[in-house]
């Protein structure tokens, strides 16, 4: 199969929204099928209302953007923020070489987790052999990518879903086994409980064929209602410091 043509940014800038922050539009084509989903599903209308223009979040091709992804599994946005800004200040680290060469204390100063060392270490080595390769990964289906890289150690569907979604801007992957998006589709839809993976991929039929949009709707939702930054923002100055009363 061929795969799904990606939603390149057009470099607009959005207006800041929570937290300051300033990141692209949606491209034309993104912005089309948002409005498509609006109509389609008033839940979805309600978020860019409320919560503010959608920021066009992306992230680099290649072995960077799953470096990226394997940070980010199974700790909160913040701690990964923080890690990620160490792993980019590694000398090459984001590289498959460059990763290879580091030596653990290297890593772990970083605040990567021995499993996490282990698996970037297969990715990157998976990479340095030829079997992952960028341009192949690009050329791939949907279901044939998220194949090839849960292939490899330390990559699970949600990985490569993750990495089809923010690398190569697949419109219609949708990470059902993400718990933030679980969380933000419970409180966006008023459910009792929240849904299952099983659950969720049912839910999102309805936005075929734009359900990689509806998930960054639905984490702009989250990101509005608690007050939690993304993985991809910046950090925040700290706030200045009260000065002492002399009275």
């Amino acid at each position: 199969m061929a795969p799904t043509r990606a939603l390149a940014p057009d470099g607009v800038r959005s207006p800041a929204y929570a937290g300051g922050m300033d990141f692209p539009l949606p491209p034309a084509a993104a912005r089309a099928a948002l409005d498509d989903l609006a109509r389609t599903d008033p839940d979805l209308a309600r978020i860019e209302a409320e919560a503010g223009p959608l920021p066009w979040r992306v992230r680099a091709a290649g072995f960077s953007g799953l470096l990226n992804a394997i940070v980010g599994q199974q700790i909160s946005n913040q701690a990964a923020a923080s890690i990620w800004r160490r792993c980019c200040q590694l000398p090459d680290g984001l590289t498959p070489e460059g990763f290879l060469a580091l030596d653990d204390d290297q890593l772990r100063g970083a605040g990567l987790s021995r499993p996490k060392i282990a698996h970037a270490r297969a990715v990157a080595s998976a990479f340095c052999s030829g079997q992952l390769a960028t341009h192949t990964l690009a050329a791939m289906s949907d279901e044939d990518a998220v194949r090839s890289l849960s292939a490899v150690r330390g990559l699970g569907v949600w990985s490569a879903e993750i990495y089809l979604l923010f690398a190569l801007q697949r419109p219609d992957v949708f990470p059902a086994g993400d718990l933030a998006l679980q969380a933000a589709a419970a409180h966006l839809k008023g459910l009792s409980a929240r849904p299952s993976a099983t659950e969720l991929r049912r839910i999102a039929q309805a936005w075929q064929p734009h359900r990689a949009l509806a998930a960054r709707l639905l984490w702009h939702w989250w990101r509005h209602v608690t007050g939690r930054p993304s993985m991809d923002d910046p950090p925040q100055p700290a706030p200045l410091a009260t000065p002492p009363s002399r009275c």
